[in-house]
């Protein structure tokens, strides 16, 4: 008899599968809001897929009375900019400080625990701080991304970097490469696909930074609408709101995982999984 372990879907199943948990979340949506809806018509917590839609083409396909915005797209590319600029600083610092960690001795034993230490600070509880020492305006909050998944990258790169055999490292060295040469064409190599395998786990936690910080001082972004139409029950708005944030995080994820695939083929079938 076939273990379980050993048994594995086609590509229609594996479709199918991934599909039903999504069919089923829309279908529990479905039935919690008729037997809402049909005790109170006013209900606001689950509005109907008809209240859903009138109010995406509100917001994404009718001008704003006042502005003459679509704000939808408006949020939407304020907070891609924002978090774009945030993702990238903090990817190059955890890079540069992560393999200087992981390959130096003498910048693991001076940088090591800082980055530990640092790396557990809830960027959150400095968000006040941030706002003091740099402002309402849009460099808080690429402080705020770059400080919540910055030194959380830097450590992950720096253990992978101490994962490699020591073999390599001393191969290398037998062969007369320099520091430098050891870091560019030993290491660096090795790093990118791991790089990007971070910066993927390191995306639900941007986006919940920088929907905080569009939150609090902000007079744009996703995640600022969310929390203006929250006083007014607006849930026709903020779910849709919701999804969207998803969509665009979850698109983003794969699109690196693609990425990883063709650009680094002997990683994908170790990252393919993750």
């Amino acid at each position: 008899m076939t273990r379980l372990v050993n048994r594995h879907p086609d590509r229609p199943t594996r479709l199918l599968l991934a599909m039903l948990p999504f069919a089923l979340l829309i279908a529990a949506y479905a039935i919690g809001s008729d037997m809402r809806l049909a005790e109170n018509p006013n209900d606001k917590l689950l509005p109907s897929f008809t209240a859903l839609g009138d109010a995406i083409t509100r917001m994404a396909f009718t001008p704003d009375k006042r502005t003459g915005d679509y704000l939808l797209w408006v949020d939407t590319v304020a907070s891609l900019t924002r978090i774009a600029g945030g993702v990238a600083i903090a990817t190059v610092f955890g890079l540069l400080v992560g393999v200087s960690v992981g390959l130096l001795p003498y910048a693991r034993a001076t940088l090591g625990g800082f980055l530990s230490a640092v790396a557990m600070i809830p960027p959150l509880a400095i968000l006040p701080i941030l706002f003091i020492l740099f402002g309402l305006g849009e460099l808080s909050k690429f402080v705020l991304v770059f400080a919540g998944i910055g030194p959380f990258i830097a450590r992950d790169i720096a253990m992978r970097v101490a994962e490699l055999p020591t073999e390599q490292i001393v191969k290398a060295q037998t062969l007369g490469a320099s520091t430098w040469q050891i870091c560019t064409r030993v290491v660096l190599p090795q790093m990118w696909p791991r790089l990007m395998d971070s910066v993927r786990l390191s995306l639900g936690a941007a986006w919940l930074f920088l929907i905080a910080a569009e939150a609090v001082a902000s007079q744009d972004g996703l995640g600022y609408r969310i929390f203006l139409v929250r006083r007014y029950l607006a849930m026709d708005v903020i779910l849709p709101y919701v999804a969207w944030i998803t969509l665009l995080a979850f698109s983003f994820d794969w699109l690196l995982r693609v990425l990883q695939a063709r650009l680094f083929p002997w990683f994908a079938p170790e990252g393919a999984s993750r």
